[in-house]
């Protein structure tokens, strides 16, 4: 019976189905109960608002793709066929980064131009790559820019705010996805200030819509590693696509939980590094891969990620100290903390396993709460009519019983009874007429139970007497065997005197 767990007073969605999921327990959200209704309205109403709003957003990811990641390199191959024209190009890009004034600097330039412009794609490669941009800058940050200031100004006038320091920031921040579509939101808005299509434009000489001209080769490098970064964060909001099941978003619940044990041991790992490759600097040795801190620390990571070749340890021979420094940092840092990491792993995914299930069903709950406002009425409405809740439940075949609740098939033999525990009296349902008297007064479980302890008990009393009893004859016999031996003894004693 899920009516008042599922609809409130004015037929809206209740707010219990928030109240136990804010109350982060992942037991509770594992009752049968709490857990049909969070399913019945994920299946039945959450969903397909949840998929409309991932649907955009994967779309979105899918062109964001496309324009940043395949269509700049379908040309790369006929761009430049004429490796001298390649070559001065690449001494252009250098040039032009120098910035370099003299005459003759400014002759190579020119020629150097001339080599950039052969690198110009078909016209209708670079519309293809303006029309992805175009649709991610306008639409997918457009998109983000109103829900951040919708959000924001909802939580400022609510007053939900969280402090964090010196800082009072939106409640809505405080959730990874939150923070994450902020951070995805300025890495866009710093790529529109960087692309090179907008520096190029009226620089191409003719070529419209080019990508690489003189005032943009040295904001190619920057607009890349903002594109890059920006590619993560698509991926990773969405992430939220593992709530379909409950399987795939406790694996990655779990994933999220051990990422701190993998930070611990990546801030043991720069310890040791930094403290290692301050002190091989310190030796007198002649090894041009441990010259200085900055290469004895590269050369020390690549020993613990086994980057580091096996001709670098023939040459560690040749310098004894640095060979013992060596074998240090190998035991400190590949047995030691590997396999510390290792069990520390270990141990926090068999803490974390046992309710696993339960927090992933706490982050469905979490989705479906923040789905539902967005749900139309008439759909809520016509979930609600199809799950008939003013309708009477049949106890069994032909069996009415209440209105309110909602059948769940299950296997005869998941919950075997012998005895029906629904009681039944005949007769008006009124409310005004007198509650019916059982036939056998007191006869109910809990007197049964009462009885059955007290004739426990009195057995109980009656073998112990009876016990008692049985000892005490046993003992009075053989006392009485005992003496009765002593006096044939005495007895066959004195006629033998005779």
């Amino acid at each position: 019976y899920i009516q008042h767990l599922l609809i409130d007073g004015h037929g809206e969605f209740a707010k219990n189905t928030e109240w136990i999921t804010n109350y982060n327990n992942p037991k509770l959200v594992c009752h049968p109960i709490v857990s049909l209704v969070t399913d019945l309205v994920w299946t039945r109403v959450a969903i397909r608002t949840f998929l409309l709003g991932k649907a955009w957003f994967l779309f979105t990811l899918i062109i964001f793709v496309l324009s940043q990641a395949v269509l700049n390199h379908l040309y790369e191959d006929s761009d430049a066929p004429d490796p001298a024209a390649g070559a001065t190009a690449s001494a252009a890009r250098r040039l032009l980064a120098s910035n370099a004034t003299s005459a003759t600097a400014s002759t190579t330039v020119a020629i150097a131009i001339s080599g950039i412009k052969q690198l110009v794609r078909p016209l209708e490669n670079r519309l293809s790559i303006l029309a992805g941009r175009c649709f991610i800058y306008i639409c997918s940050m457009g998109q983000l820019m109103f829900f951040h200031c919708k959000c924001s100004t909802r939580d400022f006038r609510n007053n939900a705010l969280r402090k964090i320091g010196c800082l009072r920031i939106p409640e809505y921040l405080c959730v990874w996805q939150g923070w994450a579509s902020l951070v995805l939101t300025m890495l866009l808005v710093l790529m529109v200030t960087l692309e090179p299509i907008l520096h190029c434009y009226g620089h191409n000489d003719g070529k419209m819509f080019a990508v690489h001209c003189a005032e943009s080769e040295h904001l190619l490098f920057p607009y890349s590693v903002v594109s890059t970064v920006s590619m993560l964060f698509y991926f990773l909001l969405l992430s939220d696509l593992s709530v379909f099941s409950t399987r795939v978003s406790a694996f990655a619940l779990v994933c999220s939980r051990l990422v701190s044990e993998v930070f611990l041991f990546l801030f043991g790992l720069c310890f040791f590094v930094l403290a290692f490759a301050c002190a091989v600097s310190t030796l007198e040795q002649e090894d041009k891969d441990f010259e200085g801190i900055p290469n004895s620390a590269l050369q020390l990571v690549k020993i613990t990620f086994g980057m580091f070749s096996g001709q670098h340890y023939e040459s560690l021979m040749e310098s004894p100290p640095l060979l013992v420094a060596i074998f240090i940092y190998v035991v400190t840092t590949v047995i030691f903390l590997l396999n510390l990491l290792i069990a520390q792993l270990n141990c926090s995914y068999q803490a974390t396993y046992q309710d696993m299930l339960g927090y992933a069903r706490l982050n469905r709950g979490k989705i479906v709460i923040e789905t539902m406002p967005s749900v139309a009425k008439w759909r809520w409405n016509r979930f609600l009519a199809s799950v008939r809740l003013e309708e009477r439940v049949e106890f069994g075949e032909g069996d009415l019983g209440l209105s309110g609740g909602v059948q769940v098939w299950e296997p005869a033999s998941a919950n075997v009874t012998t005895v029906d525990m629904i009681r039944r009296f005949g007769g008006s349902t009124s409310p005004g007429a007198q509650w019916p008297e059982e036939e056998v007064c007191g006869d109910d479980e809990e007197d049964r139970f009462d009885r059955m302890e007290k004739l426990i008990e009195k057995a109980m009393k009656r073998m112990g007497t009876r016990a008692k009893g049985g000892s005490s004859k046993n003992s009075s016999s053989m006392d009485n065997s005992n003496m009765a031996g002593s006096e044939l003894d005495g007895s066959g004693g004195s006629q033998m005197s005779e």
